[in-house]
């Protein structure tokens, strides 16, 4: 979580602001600065909190706080500018996970009888490393086998999917009656999604650079 809200936090901005200027000049993503520093900082203080005592209300508070401060640093990168080229929009996407699953954790910390505790965990795991794992291998495959950084049809679904596996994993611990048939779909919904990257990529990575 800690290395996608790093990492992600320089991609995401990079990636976005070249696209803006060469398809939709306007407002670009804020440099990167003390609010991102501080909300690294603050990150890797409630996850080792987080570890240590997670069932902590300081622990609960502090994630909180980290999730507000990373969803802070997120609307400075002009996300809501992207919807012209999903490429670019999947990874504003994925990284609000990262958030999410701070503030379900915190949540979880505060109040464990109305939030599960797994929750947060799932808005990590499933959520935040499997869509920006998908997400990075869809621009990198594209972009280091010689084809037009852009989403077609079938990488769009794909993502959907894990999108879709991401949230339903996470409603599943939510759900006050028990998980029942919730596990089942987003097994279901996570395997299609990494099927259908090789099925749509696969060629590509095997055979010659354009």
């Amino acid at each position: 979580a800690l290395l996608i809200a790093l990492i992600g936090g320089r991609i995401i901005p990079s990636f976005t602001r070249n696209w803006l200027v060469r398809e939709n000049p306007g407002r670009l993503p804020a440099p990167f600065g003390q609010l991102d520093k501080g909300a690294l900082v603050l990150s890797a203080a409630a996850l080792i909190a987080w570890i240590v005592l997670p069932a902590h209300p300081a622990t609960g508070v502090a994630m909180i706080a980290a999730g507000l401060a990373n969803l802070a640093r997120q609307t400075r990168w002009a996300g809501e500018r992207t919807a012209g080229e999903a490429l670019v929009l999947i990874l504003h996407l994925a990284f609000l996970f990262v958030p999410l699953g701070f503030l379900l954790a915190g949540a979880g910390a505060l109040m464990p009888d109305a939030v599960s505790p797994a929750a947060g965990m799932h808005a990590f795991g499933a959520g935040a490393v499997g869509a920006m794992v998908l997400a990075v291998m869809m621009r990198a495959t594209l972009g280091h086998t010689g084809q037009a950084l852009t989403m077609g049809r079938g990488s769009k679904i794909v993502f959907a999917c894990l999108i879709a596996s991401a949230a339903v994993r996470i409603a599943a611990a939510l759900a006050p009656q028990g998980p029942g048939g919730l596990m089942i779909l987003a097994g279901l919904l996570w395997s299609a999604a990494f099927l259908g990257f090789g099925l749509v990529f696969g060629r590509a990575l095997i055979a010659p650079r354009r």
